[in-house]
């Protein structure tokens, strides 16, 4: 018999600890594997020579696959051992990773051009965004299967913050990586052996599930990045009966997701231009700029976080009232960094869009939520994770396409759509 010392202490009925630190890491080293590759690939792209669109299109492409398919591994969840559906997930993580780094070490020595690097990076990138997401419901699902309802939430909001945690984590540490003998490339090599040894600790002793009666579900989460915060949605779709997929186009909730699909747009067209944008305005060299860019991103995301875990729940305020001042400081941070020339001018611009970012999402995901009844939380935290992933579809390449022409216009345009977003919300959002 265990000791209770060594429960988890949220109501567990068969977790250890050590078992949901498995779980944890799990989700941590992807996310913040993710986000450390996001904060050099703007100077890998420079030092290749490559055009920053087909950079920004190369490494989201592994998002739009995430969006796609992270529906689906959810439901396999509750068909397989989720213990084996999370090691799927760390080796797509890990296979991709290794053959990323190794092909863009390879483009950045010149072994090969810079179109086939990119060709064959979007091609590997592939196998993080079609396996990765069957981690985030696996894990959820083996919680949720261990734990008592009266602590399950409060367990799955730990496991999701791995996630937000992520997002800080890995551009802080990706400079570090850049090593003499791998380069820029280093953050992927070094990120895939950490995930190595998650994968063995999880192999070897997390309890295999696949023959045990399977109770509680996972759900589909958000791709892991500075644009995609953990909201709860996810954990409300892990915790509720399965219910009826809502439509798009249901009347209670249409406008509360117009609302987060617009700021997710203005975020995510910004967030892939930031490290282009941090080069230029600094006029850095790409191989040293990651240092630069990783200051700004981390920045970024700690101000996303302290606006959710710190902000939000002292400030009590409506959905409504969350997006409007969201968007208007969002808006007036992304107007600052147009005209921020330093780079304490951008982080500072930067984590205030991100701040106002904090305050959007969980006000549509509230509002949505609030919206339907209680038989139909599942439905609805689907939908809002589907149209947080939606933003990734279009809106980095776009952006990049933007910032081609002129580097302030996707800020500019962002910042103008969250304004008219602001004032459109005054009259259409309900204020409940």
């Amino acid at each position: 018999m265990l000791r209770e010392s060594t429960r988890l202490k949220v109501g567990t009925t068969a977790l250890t600890r050590t078992h949901f630190l498995l779980l944890y890491a799990a989700m941590l080293v992807a996310a913040s594997g993710n986000t450390a590759l996001q904060s050099v690939m703007p100077a890998i792209g420079r030092e290749i020579g490559i055009s920053d669109f087909w950079v920004a299109v190369a490494y989201t492409w592994s998002a739009v696959l995430w969006v796609a398919l992270a529906p689906f591994w959810a439901e396999k969840s509750d068909h397989h051992g989720r213990k084996a559906l999370t090691l799927l997930g760390l080796s797509g993580f890990i296979a991709s990773s290794l053959l990323c780094g190794t092909v863009l070490h390879l483009g950045l020595i010149g072994a090969i051009g810079g179109g086939v690097t990119f060709l064959l990076f979007g091609m590997f990138r592939a196998i993080y965004g079609a396996l990765g997401s069957s981690t985030p419901s696996a894990t959820q699902a083996y919680l949720a299967a261990k734990t008592r309802r009266g602590g399950r939430v409060a367990a799955l909001s730990a496991l999701s913050s791995s996630f937000g945690l992520g997002t800080i984590i890995g551009p802080a540490v990706a400079p570090l990586f850049v090593l003499p003998l791998v380069g820029l490339a280093g953050p992927l090599f070094a990120f895939a052996l950490i995930a190595i040894a998650v994968f063995a600790a999880v192999l070897l002793w997390l309890p295999n599930d696949r023959y045990g009666r399977r109770i509680g579900h996972g759900a589909a989460m958000s791709y892991p990045s500075g644009a995609s915060q953990p909201t709860g949605a996810s954990v409300v779709a892990a915790t509720s009966p399965r219910s009826k997929r809502l439509s798009w186009k249901d009347s209670r909730v249409r406008s509360w997701i117009m609302a987060g699909v617009a700021a997710g747009h203005a975020q995510a067209a910004t967030l892939t231009c930031i490290g282009f944008f941090v080069i230029d305005r600094l006029n850095l060299e790409p191989h040293g700029s990651e240092a630069s860019i990783a200051i700004v991103m981390m920045a970024g995301a700690s101000a996303t976080l302290a606006a959710q875990w710190g902000l939000i729940p002292r400030l009590n305020l409506k959905p409504q009232a969350l997006i409007f001042s969201g968007a208007l400081v969002a808006a007036i941070g992304l107007a600052g960094a147009m005209i921020a020339r330093d780079l304490y001018g951008i982080t500072l611009s930067f984590a205030l869009a991100s701040l106002g970012f904090g305050f959007t999402r969980p006000g549509f995901t509230g509002g949505a939520s609030l919206a339907v009844p209680l038989a139909e939380q599942g439905g609805v935290a689907g939908l809002i994770t589907a149209a947080n992933g939606i933003s990734w579809v279009a809106a980095p390449a776009l952006g990049m396409a933007l910032y081609l022409v002129n580097p302030n216009l996707p800020f500019a345009i962002s910042s103008a759509l969250l304004v008219a977003l602001a004032i459109w919300s005054r009259r259409a959002l309900p204020r409940f």
